[in-house]
């Protein structure tokens, strides 16, 4: 395995620097910049770019829970085959495979408590591999994928939008 490129890190704490930016932060040309990205993406490993958002600012904010999922992993398959079918569905945000006392760990989102647990109950507790689920309702946000989203603190990835 080899180090993680200098332009991933950089990106991964602000994916909205130009390609001058990044030339400027890096000593490589804007060309060597956008051929590195554009390789790192054809790669996959840049997955995607992504605003943190603080849905709890709208009257519309969506519900999120964690669910834990025990699973009986089918032979030749392991965890694959169950955590592709579960990351199918568009309300699910995150499928993480897990050590300790639960295999799973999922992120559902949905409109209402009520829509999340009606996906927990009818889709992901009835697929023939769960053998048991464990519902945690997300309260608050705090932080997300290192953003804070408490307090008005300014956040110099969003500096260009005032």
């Amino acid at each position: 395995m080899t180090s993680k490129p200098e332009i991933l890190k950089i990106l991964a704490q602000n994916a909205r620097y130009t390609n001058a930016e990044l030339a400027a932060m890096t000593g490589k040309s804007e060309e060597e910049v956008e051929k590195e990205i554009k390789r790192l993406e054809k790669e996959k490993l840049i997955r995607g770019y992504k605003a943190v958002v603080d849905w709890d600012k709208f009257d519309d904010a969506y519900v999120s829970a964690i669910v834990e999922l025990k699973v009986v992993p089918k032979p030749d398959l392991g965890f694959e085959d169950i955590a592709a079918r579960i990351s199918a569905y568009t309300n699910v945000e995150t499928v993480y495979l897990m050590s300790g006392t639960f295999d799973l760990s999922v992120v559902v989102k949905g409109r209402t408590l009520q829509e999340v647990a009606n996906f927990v109950a009818k889709e992901l507790a009835a697929m023939e591999s769960v053998t048991s689920t464990a519902t945690h309702f997300v309260m608050r946000r705090y932080k997300e994928l290192d953003v804070v989203l408490i307090g008005d603190e300014d956040d110099d990835r969003c500096e260009s939008l005032i």
